[in-house]
């Protein structure tokens, strides 16, 4: 069963075999998650978008999916990007959602990683409520059927962390 643990702070400075990137669907880095993992991994994390850009995603990363490439200068071994969902109050996106901690813990599964660490996904300007978005994150995790050893969720404030907290219980 993995492990889940919280961590209060900046995912770019998170030690761990792989992190997962809150990435826009054009993979080629944007505000938020995205941003800071592009720019303090540097420009290797940008090239190797690019180069799945030109093969496999050239319409870009759809919601829901996950796809991996180097850390550059990240103190990680990968960086797995993920697309969230936009929350909706008219739409149910909340398998898109789940389906992004599958498909970034199946990703972590192919490339050996045991330590993963994820951000909030959606629940930045993609407007997930933090609550739902952590009860889906936290619930999802702990029913995947995966090799990684210990998941660890960044947060970045305090009403983050404590959501998380909360939602998570004994498991922190």
């Amino acid at each position: 069963m993995v492990r889940i643990t919280l961590a209060l702070g900046d995912i770019t400075a998170e030690k761990a075999d792989a992190l997962v990137n809150a990435a826009n669907s054009s993979l080629l880095g944007g505000g938020g998650v995205d941003g800071a993992i592009h720019r303090r991994g540097g420009p290797e994390i940008l090239a190797a978008c690019e180069e799945l850009r030109r093969s496999h995603y050239g319409k870009g990363l759809p919601a829901g999916r996950a796809v991996a490439t180097t850390a550059g200068k990240l103190d990680a071994g990968h960086v797995i990007h993920t697309v969230g969902p936009v929350w909706s109050r008219e739409e149910d996106r909340s398998e898109l959602l789940a389906s992004c901690y599958r498909e970034s813990l199946r990703v972590a599964d192919e490339l050996g990683a045991r330590t993963v660490a994820f951000p909030a996904i959606s629940t930045g300007v993609y407007g997930w409520p933090m609550e739902d978005g952590a009860r889906i994150a936290v619930s999802t995790v702990r029913a995947a059927r995966t090799e990684v050893e210990e998941v660890r969720f960044v947060l970045y404030d305090e009403a983050a962390y404590e959501t998380f907290r909360t939602v998570a219980g004994a498991d922190e």
